[in-house]
């Protein structure tokens, strides 16, 4: 797992590691081979960090997920599993940027603070069902006052 902090030997002394690259076996899910950047405690590193999503947004709405990730500057040994973003109640048009994401503590953004992270809309075919929902009742309120 990229991010991952190990100790390693190396001629017989520990270094500490960061695991900065996986690349696997596309059939056999081996490990092929990893980047490894040896790095000194209180140090800070940039990393990718996943954004995990909370909640629910309003009923009849999708949350779009834009960004799966969020590059961050940490200190080598408080690295975050992960970002929480709590998209609970949003309403349509309701949008969270990066500058808007609460970070763990001791973590600072890198990625541009105006990155687009959530976007909350209704999808394309519920707009078109409200529409004709709507022209129906319109056409059956007019057929009501013709029959009077």
């Amino acid at each position: 797992k990229a991010n991952a902090l190990l100790e390693l030997d190396i001629d017989g002394k520990t270094e500490l590691v960061l695991v900065k690259d996986v690349q696997k076996d596309p059939v056999r899910q081996i490990i092929e081979h990893l980047d490894l950047i040896v790095i000194r405690k209180g140090e800070k590193v940039q990393i990718e960090v996943p954004v995990h999503v909370t909640g629910e947004s309003f009923s009849g709405t999708i949350a779009d997920l834009d960004a799966k990730t969020l590059l961050l500057e940490a200190e080598a040994t408080h690295i975050p599993e992960n970002v929480v973003v709590d998209i609970e109640g949003l309403e349509e048009g309701a949008q969270i940027f990066a500058k808007d994401v609460e970070l763990p503590k001791g973590a600072s953004l890198i990625s541009d603070p105006e990155t687009l992270v959530i976007n909350v809309h209704v999808p394309a075919a519920g707009r078109g069902e409200g529409v004709e929902e709507e022209e129906a009742d319109a056409e059956a309120a007019a057929a009501a006052e013709a029959a009077e």
